[in-house]
């Protein structure tokens, strides 16, 4: 139902910028949730392991920074298919 809704109204705007909005769309949305996951396994392991917390927060930084990368250049991708 909701596809056949989108697709009604796709007609007027083209299924290519309705392609390119909902994959910029879960591109943002997959970001979120990484970045989500990345921060509370590192609150959780530094609470364990209150001495390596240093560690545990650069390795947070850089693989959320490769996260948000991968998610930019979902984004891109798609304005680019417009």
């Amino acid at each position: 139902m909701l596809l056949a809704t989108l697709l009604a109204a796709a007609e007027g705007i083209g299924l290519g910028t309705l392609g390119a909005a909902i994959g910029a769309g879960l591109a943002a949305i997959g970001a979120g949730l990484g970045i989500g996951k990345i921060g509370a396994s590192a609150m959780e392991s530094i609470a364990r392991q209150p001495e390596a917390a240093n560690i545990v927060r650069m390795n947070m930084i850089i693989v959320a920074a490769l996260v948000e990368g991968v998610a930019l250049f979902a984004v891109v991708v798609c304005f680019l298919a417009l």
